[in-house]
């Protein structure tokens, strides 16, 4: 009897939960922002050669 209710327990406890839940929202927040990081960084490339570009084509 002591181990059913032990185990009733354990099914009504939701503590666990709260972390689980906690540790999906930082796992998207941190893939939000390595791909925003990664978009930034392509824009900022794609700048900095058309900078280049401009200094070659400069007489």
């Amino acid at each position: 009897m002591k181990s059913l209710n032990t185990l009733l327990k354990f099914f009504k406890d939701r503590s666990g939960a709260t972390v689980i839940e906690y540790c999906l929202i930082a796992g998207v927040i941190s893939i939000a922002i390595v791909g925003g990081a990664s978009a930034i960084g392509t824009n900022t490339n794609s700048s900095f050669n058309a900078v280049q570009a401009g200094f070659d084509a400069a007489p």
